[in-house]
Order: structure tokens, then sequence, then C-alpha cells
């Protein structure tokens, strides 16, 4: 069985957009007709340009190549070029494609992907959810608002959910961390205040933020949020400033979660060895694909930390998350976004149950592609999966941040 042939579909959900403006889904054929999915997360460019990537990457280390050579694959890409260092565009375009041979893998021995990583660990994942606006809320006014978002922590705990996560702090933008407002700080307590007395001990609060701040005002935000006791305080500071994520988490007692963008073992390494954080938060279309993040859970296991799977992009690195999840000790949990697009993009093969998701039992990732769907919904913008803001933080008006990306305007 050799790896043939190659499609790459860009499909939009539609708004307010849950999951980013738009996933990238590839679908590789062998020469036998087996079929597999991966999703390759988002990228520093354009979907046009990220497509002749993922090409590239396809024909020149992997077409013509045995699906379970994952091994000598990743090494071709991680070399490519002379480098052998962590390159988040090719990385992320191998590791949709790598996801897409597991599936063709379990597909062709009958077996979930989960068997062929040592089996099932886990009979269910415990799933977490961003806080959403409820039908009846005003679109705009939710990110600010903390009664809002308490009513929409209460409904999300009545579904089941033990876990939610909400980024009140202001934007990330495109100079690096600030000092967050004193206002930023404020909403932020008032959030975790309403929530909590929303949800008491029956929930966890996840803060997130985007490495908005210093390391300084990092800390003074961290340990204003002490009193509400967060299971997380989510990427600080930038990712490229590991000692000093290691300063925060030294600093605040609250565990420092991170990994969104960080691609392969190599990067993910010094955050452990730092004691950066304890909570590991690869996006398998980017970290290197299920087999590279495998090896990422496995250091965490040494270090004694934990992995929690990155979630703002489709179905399809959803259910590689899952399997994943289904195999490793150390899981915590999992990010979800449950709307009508991701559930008919893949046919309600994966759901989640009372906050929980059951280890999937199907051949492969366990879900089935409805392609006619992607097909239909093309993403025609020029915007990127996700932009970083250029406006600097707002000290007079406060500041708003809309969580992921922002509603359609058209």
């Amino acid at each position: 069985m050799k790896l043939q042939d190659l499609d790459v579909i860009v499909t939009s959900p539609p708004a307010p957009g849950w999951g980013g403006r738009y996933w990238i889904l590839v679908k590789v054929t062998t020469d036998t007709g087996v079929t597999g999915w991966g999703e390759c997360y988002a990228s520093s460019i354009g979907p046009k340009a990220m497509v002749a990537v993922i090409e590239d990457v396809f024909e020149r280390h992997m077409q013509g190549e045995n699906p379970e050579n994952i091994e000598l694959m990743f090494r071709r890409a991680y070399s490519s070029g002379f480098t052998q260092r962590p390159d988040l565009t090719v990385i992320g375009a191998f590791s949709g494609l790598e996801i897409a041979c597991w599936d063709i893998l379990g597909k062709d021995r009958d077996r979930p992907v989960y068997a062929l990583l040592g089996g099932r660990m886990n009979e269910r994942v415990r799933a977490y959810t961003y806080l959403y606006p409820m039908a009846h809320h005003d679109l705009g006014a939710f990110w600010t608002s903390p009664e809002m978002a308490a009513e929409a922590a209460a409904d999300c705990m009545a579904r089941g959910y033990t876990a939610v996560k909400f980024d009140p702090a202001g934007p990330y933008t495109l100079r690096g961390g600030h000092m967050p407002a004193m206002s930023d700080i404020a909403q932020s307590v008032a959030f975790c205040k309403a929530i909590r007395e929303a949800v008491g001990d029956k929930a966890d609060l996840l803060f997130g933020t985007h490495g908005q701040f210093t390391t300084a005002g990092a800390i003074r935000l961290g340990q204003a949020l002490e009193p509400y006791s967060p299971l997380w305080f989510e990427e600080p500071i930038p990712p490229d400033a590991v000692e000093q994520m290691a300063q925060v988490a030294r600093s605040v007692r609250i565990p420092v979660a991170a990994g969104e963008r960080l691609t392969t073992k190599a990067e993910f390494a010094p955050v452990l060895r730092s004691g950066a954080a304890s909570i590991l938060q690869p996006a398998l279309g980017r970290s290197g694909g299920i087999w590279e993040t495998k090896k990422i859970a496995a250091m965490a296991e040494v270090y004694n930390a934990q992995m929690a799977p990155h979630l703002y992009a489709g179905p399809v690195e959803w259910a590689a998350n899952i399997h994943l999840a289904v195999s490793i000790p150390n899981i915590l949990m999992a990010e979800t976004i449950e709307t009508p697009f991701h559930d008919q993009l893949i046919k309600g093969t994966i759901r989640v149950e009372e906050g929980f998701i059951p280890a999937p039992t199907a051949p492969g990732l366990g879900i089935e592609v409805d392609e006619d769907l992607a097909r239909a919904n093309p993403y025609r913008g020029n915007d990127l999966h996700l932009q970083m803001q250029e406006a600097p933080c707002d000290y007079v008006n406060g500041n708003a941040f809309e969580g992921g990306a922002p509603a359609h305007k058209d």
C-alpha cells in the first residue's frame, strides 16, 4: 500500500464562524483505494499559499511511500531544506497529512486509530468548551458582559460540561506583550467572580489569554484571579519567551497552560524543562500530527504534566485529538466546539455526551466526512485563519476581545 493521491479542501464555517475563518482538510488516497482524512491547523500564510505548501510536502516527502512509515516521513519533512528544526508552516502541512495516514492505517486494519497507539487507556475523554453567546445574547455585548458569560457557563454545566474557558482580558496585538489596562484586570476579575458564582464547585474555570502580556503584567493579572481558583492561566505571555513564562508560573498560584502555537517536541521540551507550563495544549494539526504529539505526551509524563489538546479548527483535527487523548494516561481534557456545521461535517460520528466524549469505535479516526458539504462552503476571503490586532491596547476606552475569529461582517 502506497500513498498516491491528494485533494485539499478549504472550507469555511458559516457565521459567526466559531473555529476560525476556514479549515484546511486533506483527503489522501492510497493505490489500494483506501482514503484518509486529516486537517492542517491555522498557518502563518494565506490558504492559497498553504495549499501549495501542503501539495509540495506531500509530493516531496510522502507520495509513493507506505503510510506505515510515519517516522520516516516526519524526519524527511523535519529535515527539509537542511533544517532539522521546527518550521510552523511545513510541519503544519505535514501534521494534517500525517493524521490522514493514521486514518488510512486504521481503516486498512479495521481498527480505531488509538488501537494502533498502544490501545485504549480511557473509555471517555473529559471535554471543555469556550463560552459562546447563547441564542438570545447580543453578539457584540457578550464579550464584555460577566452576566452573559455566567449565564452561558450555567448552560454549559446543565449540558454536562465540567470546565469552561473564557478570555475577557483584552486584545492580543502584533506588538507582543503589553501591560494590561486596569480596566482589563477589573473585567477579568468580574468574569471570574460571576462565573464562579454561577457554577460553584461543579465546574472548573479556564482563564484564557493569547500571549497578550509582559511578564510583570501577566503576574499582576494572575495574582488578581487567584481567589477564584481557575484551573489554568493560559499562555499568559508570548510563546517565544519560555524562561519568562516560567517566571509567571513561579509567581502565580494558578497552573499555567500553553502550547497551541508550538510545533514538535523540540519546542515543547524547553517548556517542560523550565517549568513554564504544567498543562500542555498541542494542536495536532500543527504540532506534528498524532505520533509526534504522542511523544510530547510521553515527555510530559516524565515532568508530571498533563495534556489538554487545543481546538480552534474543524472536527477532523478534533477527532485526531480524541484518539490521542484516549491512548494516553496523562490526559486532562480536550477542547470541543459544538456547532451544527462541526457536527454535520462529520455526520455526527463523534459527539459530546454529558460533558465527555466516548472513545470512538469505528475504524480509523471513526468519522465520516461530508465531502459535499465541505466543498459547498469554500473560503473566498483573503484573511488568515486568525489575525493579530494591529492597534495597541486601549488604556482609555477599554478593550473587547471577540473570541477567536470575529464574527463575519458581510
